[in-house]
């Protein structure tokens, strides 16, 4: 009981220290606003406020209560947490409401917190009022999220579900389209399907920038798929990959640019040459750390990252890359009548495809299996007869090939690069988006890259707090999901190894002892 207390007071807490956050730099009200919009309530402002913090009190209350199998129970340990969370809330818009109606101009200090803003978090009302409303909405949908979490996990609601799913798999005589579609191997093939189709229409009716932001999103989803093999698989922390995109972009950038080497190649030409350079650069840092792990090695693949940085804006180099001036007038490639933006696209969604391919063959090959075993130990895996330095190679070559090929399609959608698109941002980004993502997951890969690049571009008011809200959602992430938004299986497994397993009737205990 007293641990089940201590961890809803948590979750309260973490969730009361977002929402405030949130408020402080006025994503609650746009979030409000996106849900508004998929209702359609319009812009009534406060209804789309109150939406949204109901939803987030549902998801608060399902998650404290996600370990309880009495609904008495669920209901309770939601509704605490809903409390604790709506309670620092509440005193939040309290205290901004306080000073809003005194007529202290808060956007003086914070911008977001514009008039209308403000009258929105106080729903129109006085600011004791707001605050009494916030924390009764966050108990009251707690409350109702552990009952819905309880709901969700009956076992006889589990047990009907397949009875019926049985009953209706021998029934094909009766009922044959739904057979056919619930077949699983063939409504997998037409879910994808469908999916393929809807991507590829998509572009045709988004604007230029839109599009852009799709472009930029990709890139980076094929940069994490390629660092997903080398941290998520391998287990080899590589806080240098930003080199092996920016090797890709430049060996595609000087092929095809008219300067300085007058090449001008084809960007067809240019695009394997730069995937295999940027594969032998991995091979080449692979080599000297072969003995290196953990911190020792992201000491060392850093340093990496930041040497090509150096050296592509030293004046040791400007004959042959151009120093801090860059590559400019960068060659692409024709798509025969389709615009730029709409061609690069479907040039993305067909990388990522190629790569999720190649991805999800070597996760399920004796090749992944090795990798694997290096990372839940090194020394184990080289006594039970695994090449672990091949492995090695071959996880830095693979994951240096992608990001090459990022680099490529970054530099020729852009037309122009610098040294500084290459800084150690980059790699912090991508390592963050697979902590976000879930490591070791293709679909989190993805999550994790439509979060941390996509939203902040689609959301430009809070280019402001970019740097803020990206430490905040990680620290966020650790506290309550630690193994991400889509973890895979057994990285959800081993996080959650050391939790006891509760049967039906029973309630978490201290030290897991009755």
């Amino acid at each position: 009981m007293k641990v089940g207390l201590q961890n809803n007071l948590r979750l309260g807490i973490v969730f009361g220290i977002v929402m405030i956050f949130l408020m402080l730099i006025g994503f609650n009200l746009i979030a409000a606003n996106l849900i508004g919009s998929f209702f359609n309530t319009g812009d009534a402002d406060v209804l789309n406020m109150l939406l949204f913090i109901g939803l987030v009190g549902l998801w608060l209350g399902a998650t404290a209560a996600k370990q309880d199998n009495l609904w008495l129970s669920a209901a309770i340990n939601g509704a605490i947490a809903g409390a604790v969370c709506g309670l620092g809330l509440a005193g939040m818009v309290l205290l901004l409401g306080s000073l809003f109606e005194a007529g202290v101009t808060l956007s003086t200090y914070l911008a977001q917190l514009v008039p209308s803003t403000m009258k929105a978090i106080l729903f129109g009302a006085a600011a004791w009022q707001a605050a009494l409303v916030n924390w009764v909405i966050f108990a009251l949908a707690g409350a109702l999220g552990g009952i819905l979490s309880y709901l969700l996990r009956l076992e006889g609601w589990r047990k009907r579900l397949s009875s019926i799913w049985v009953r209706q798999r021998a029934s094909t005589s009766q009922q044959p389209i739904i057979q056919a579609i619930r077949s699983y191997p063939r409504s997998r093939m037409i879910i994808y399907g469908l999916g393929l189709v809807v991507l590829f229409i998509l572009p045709l009716g988004l604007s230029q920038y839109r599009n852009y932001i799709i472009i930029l999103t990709g890139i980076y989803v094929l940069l994490g798929l390629g660092l997903n093999i080398v941290v998520g698989l391998a287990g080899l922390l590589d806080l240098g990959y930003v080199a092996f995109f920016a090797i890709g972009a430049y060996t595609a950038a000087l092929l095809t640019a008219p300067q300085p080497h007058h090449l001008q190649w084809s960007f067809w030409v240019a695009l394997p040459i730069a995937v295999v350079l940027a594969s032998l650069a991995g091979v080449a840092l692979g080599v000297p750390v072969l003995r290196m792990r953990g911190d020792y090695l992201a000491i060392v693949t850093l340093g990496f990252g930041e040497i090509i940085r150096i050296l592509l804006k030293s004046d040791l180099l400007t004959s042959f890359t151009r120093g801090p001036q860059g590559v400019n007038t960068i060659g692409g490639p024709d798509f025969h009548g389709l615009s730029s933006g709409v061609g690069f696209v479907y040039l993305i969604f067909l990388s990522i495809l190629l790569i999720i391919l190649v991805t999800t063959r070597l996760q399920n090959s004796r090749i992944g299996r090795a990798w694997v075993a290096m990372r839940e130990d090194e020394t184990v895996a080289r006594a039970m007869g695994i090449d672990v330095v091949k492995h090695k190679l071959l996880a830095f070559a693979i994951g240096a090939a992608f990001a090459g090929l990022a680099g490529a399609l970054f530099a020729s959608q852009n037309r122009s690069i610098g040294p500084e698109d290459f800084a150690l941002m980059v790699s912090i980004n991508v390592v963050a988006l697979i902590i976000v993502g879930g490591m070791g997951s293709i679909p989190g890969v993805i999550a994790g890259a439509f979060v941390l690049k996509g939203l902040p571009e689609i959301l430009r008011q809070l280019q402001d707090y970019r740097i803020l809200t990206f430490g905040a959602l990680l620290v966020v992430m650790m506290l309550i999901r630690p193994e991400g938004l889509i973890p895979s299986r057994r990285r959800r497994l081993e996080i959650h190894e050391d939790e006891p397993e509760l049967t039906e009737g029973t309630t978490a205990v201290e030290g897991g002892k009755a």
